[in-house]
């Protein structure tokens, strides 16, 4: 989801429920998923040793990690722009007033991942990190975003911010832009100034996402490559219903890829699946729960 798509208002909504309407279910989702007990009703919830849950929040159950390292604490993703002060609260109450994040990192460039990455970034004086293909997005490339549109862009945010005109289109891509902060991550996996995690690109729902993994104990953090709420079907976003989904399909720009990054994650043997929306998915059981999402969802629809 792009920050863009503030002007649809109630529009959006109504235009995500058609598409969603419209659009066939890939298949069953889990029913027997183990999940923590209880939701974060303070500063964080600890889903695995050293990680840390800030969220679910609003409708769409954004999340946000707080990843303890060997040396540091980094932070992967940074929710809505308007997340920001809550997330600095959680921060000063879990760590202290004198500790913050060293890193930011995100699994994509969409702004309810990355949306208060520019405020926190600049507050911690910490870098942000994204995969390279995911830099015109970070640094509001509006070529770019016309050629890696996916479908909901195509057919209403790409229209009204033509509609709005050159000058004003520019300087809302500004505002949101993370330029100046926004950094690529390295090749081989290996995340600057961080020893225990390691990132693989899982493209599909935006060019550049990518996952993050600690190899030790099999803890992924999926992003929206894998997700825990049922966002793609329309009673399924407005009830929250928790339950295994590929990326929105309506905000995806391959989908054949999207669906390759669900196998290579389910290749993972996850033993925590924390996605980018909905409650964790922890417990023995993860890893087959995950590998049979990752089935279903490669066989071609009826």
């Amino acid at each position: 989801m792009k920050r863009i798509w503030a002007p649809a208002g109630a529009g959006l909504l109504a235009a995500i429920g058609i598409l969603v309407a419209t659009r066939r279910r890939q298949g069953p989702v889990p029913t027997r998923m183990r999940l923590p007990l209880g939701t974060n009703g303070g500063a964080g919830t600890e889903i695995a040793p050293k990680v840390v849950l800030l969220g679910p929040w609003g409708r769409t159950q954004t999340n946000v990690y707080l990843v303890r390292d060997s040396s540091s604490w980094v932070m992967v993703d940074s929710g809505w722009g308007s997340d920001g002060p809550r997330i600095q609260a959680a921060v000063r109450s879990l760590l202290g007033p004198d500790l913050v994040p060293t890193a930011i990192l995100l699994t994509h460039a969409h702004p309810d991942h990355g949306g208060s990455a520019r405020e926190l970034a600049e507050a911690w004086g910490c870098p942000v990190y994204v995969h390279p293909a995911e830099l015109p997005i970070a640094t509001g490339d509006f070529a770019a975003m016309t050629r890696l549109a996916g479908p909901l862009d195509r057919w209403l945010i790409l229209p009204l911010m033509r509609a709005i005109g050159d000058r004003r289109r520019e300087a809302t891509l500004a505002r949101s832009s993370l330029a100046g902060v926004v950094h690529a991550l390295g090749p081989g996996g290996v995340i600057p100034g961080v020893e225990d995690w390691e990132w693989i690109h899982t493209p599909g729902h935006t060019p550049g996402h990518v996952a993050y993994i600690r190899a030790s104990d099999r803890v992924v953090l999926s992003g929206d490559a894998l997700v825990t709420l049922e966002v793609n079907t329309m009673a399924g976003i407005l009830r929250q219903r928790q339950g295994l989904s590929g990326p929105p399909w309506y905000t995806t720009w391959d989908q054949g890829a999207a669906i390759s990054s669900i196998s290579r994650i389910a290749g993972l043997e996850p033993t925590v699946l924390g996605g980018g929306h909905g409650l964790p998915l922890t417990g023995t059981g993860t890893a087959a729960v995950v590998r049979a999402f990752a089935e279903r969802t490669r066989r071609p629809p009826r």
